[in-house]
């Protein structure tokens, strides 16, 4: 590729619109515009990153014994409607109707789809497993796109599904994809994490998220100090919290104290001269038709992916001021556990709870709070359970003596075991060798490709540009000629290199030395080849573009040394 003829214009400056680092270089870099919000087009180079990323993610995936398929963006309302997700997914799902006022969506994901197609094609035990493939453009009406090619409306993913007979085979193909997984990031030269998670809009019960170290990830995990247990923030869990047993000489007598215009915690705990984990938070929720208090140490948040999942299948929302006013013993800013099961409140506490038996919480009346309150003598627990977001330092729920440590990341990948999320509803069946009908089980897979070029590039930058891996690098070699003897020995060069199958950039242009050094450092491949005054030694300079190291190799040498570099 020449770069007087490639289709590239680099930017000196930082562009307004760029939020983070990846995003600033992509743009600068040439590889991406902006079209619209969180709609980007992909420029030449940026277009050979994001196919040499698909390279991988197919090669892994074919390894694995996916097949690949291309599956229509546009998708018929009745389909998402027999799941449910038609309503579920929200605002986040584009809509629009044909001519005929036929209702569609454009795909945030397959899982109805391809049920369907594999509902059609395949109805014996005999034919199964299978796990399909494709990689495609997904939609999603995303609220507040931001960080460029991290958090888009239009972006490329590979998603699979595996369908299997039970579930031992569906756990068999979801460690098969998990592997491939691992191949696929470890090849991307990305720094990552397996995590567990929650399932959210795509169902199901086990599942795992593949999260790219970076500080300005959106999503938070945590990990422990000292074995590897991992999870993002709405699933993880703490070691549960020992109960303290206090002598009499410490139990402290039930109090009111007069709080006048301090219902927040920290405003009380300033007010009272306490540490804000010394208070009970007590939070009130619609569970279905049933009001329940949820208690957490003050110095903790409710955690509703832990609360939901402890209260199964009913609807749940926070209290609003009409559910305040309805209920006048309720104090909004003044609320206490005390008294709440015997008004029909159901009281749900998290275990950190059992780790103080003296608390201050609201006396349930206006300007007021309680110190001295004891679970037991002043109020009851109906049921315990992890209810509470985890923060650093707390004990590993795995193994003894570990701590739990918080981190930011970018979610790059996903993996599901789905069951009989979709095909039931569906109706995708098999029949088993008694000639009975059984419903297939599913396991679902995305990554997100577009967004792997965002985290490799957010994880492999300095402060001159970019400095991709050859993995995934839009040319292995930049060809930096100075002067016009120069420039005809680099196209001797490339037109060898190009013989051996080695994608290389020369820079033929008619600009200065220090532009031409500073569009190579922008556009980040991995090695510079510098042909310079030491021509006349038959000497060209090399620099690593990672790590700045400069060598100098022979001219009959440097096909050589490139093959032996470039792997």
């Amino acid at each position: 590729m020449r770069l007087s003829a490639l289709f590239v214009r680099t930017q000196r400056e930082t562009p307004a619109e760029a939020e983070v680092r990846s995003h600033e270089l992509l743009l600068r870099a040439g590889h991406i515009r902006r079209v619209t919000s969180g709609v980007y087009a992909f420029l030449p180079l940026g277009l050979r990153v994001l196919r040499r990323v698909e390279e991988i993610v197919r090669s892994e995936m074919d390894a694995a014994g996916a097949q690949e398929v291309l599956l229509p963006v546009l998708m018929p309302r009745e389909l998402w409607e027999r799941t449910g997700r038609w309503e579920a997914y929200g605002p986040n799902l584009f809509r629009l109707a044909d001519r005929k006022g036929a209702e569609y969506c454009l795909g945030p994901t397959h899982e109805e789809l391809i049920t369907t197609v594999v509902r059609n094609e395949y109805g014996s035990y005999r034919d199964l497993p299978v796990n399909l493939y494709q990689i495609q453009t997904k939609f999603r009406d995303e609220l507040r796109p931001r960080s460029g090619l991290i958090r888009a409306r239009e972006f490329l993913m590979k998603d699979a599904y595996s369908f299997d007979v039970d579930r031992a085979g569906m756990r068999v193909s979801y460690a098969a994809m998990v592997k491939a997984y691992r191949a696929i990031f470890d090849r991307c030269g990305l720094d990552y994490r397996v995590v567990e998670a929650q399932a959210g809009e795509i169902g199901g019960d086990v599942n795992h998220e593949f999260m790219a170290l970076s500080a300005i990830g959106e999503d938070l995990f945590v990990s422990c100090d000292t074995c590897e247990y991992a999870a993002n923030v709405e699933a993880a869990e703490a070691r549960a919290a020992e109960v303290v047993e206090l002598a009499d000489s410490e139990v402290e007598p039930l109090e009111e104290v007069h709080t006048p215009g301090v219902p927040g915690i920290d405003e009380v705990a300033a007010f009272l001269g306490r540490d804000a984990g010394e208070l009970l938070k007590c939070l009130f929720y619609m569970a279905g038709d049933t009001p329940i208090a949820v208690l957490v140490p003050g110095d903790r948040e409710v955690n509703e992916f832990k609360l939901s999942r402890t209260i199964g299948e009913q609807a749940l929302r926070m209290f609003g001021p009409e559910d305040f006013e309805a209920r006048p013993n309720f104090v909004l800013g003044y609320a206490g556990p005390q008294g709440m099961r015997a008004a029909g409140v159901r009281v749900l506490a998290d275990s950190r709870v059992r780790a103080r038996a003296n608390w201050v919480t609201g006396a349930n009346r206006a300007d007021h709070h309680a110190t001295g309150v004891r679970i037991g003598r002043d109020f009851e627990i109906d049921d315990w359970a992890d209810l509470a977001n985890v923060h650093d330092g707390d004990r590993c729920p795995r193994c003894e003596g570990g701590r739990l440590v918080v981190g930011r990341s970018i979610e790059v990948g996903h993996t599901f075991q789905l069951g009989t999320r979709y095909s039931v509803p569906l109706g995708a069946n098999f029949v088993d060798a008694d000639g009975a009908q059984r419903p297939m089980l599913m396991g679902c897979y995305g990554i997100g490709v577009s967004r792997i070029m965002a985290a490799v590039a957010e994880q492999h930058n300095d402060e001159a540009g970019l400095c991709w891996p050859g993995s995934v690098a839009p040319a292995g070699v930049h060809l930096v000629p100075l002067g016009k003897d120069a420039l005809v020995e680099a196209e001797s060069v490339y037109s060898r290199l190009a013989d051996e199958g080695i994608v290389a950039l020369v820079d033929d242009r008619e600009a200065s030395a220090g532009v031409k050094f500073a569009d190579a450092d922008l556009m980040g491949c991995p090695i510079q080849v510098i042909l310079g005054k030491k021509l006349r030694e038959g000497l060209v300079e090399i620099k690593d573009r990672a790590t700045g190291e400069r060598t100098d190799v022979g001219v009959g040498d440097l096909s050589r040394f490139l093959r032996e570099r470039l792997g």
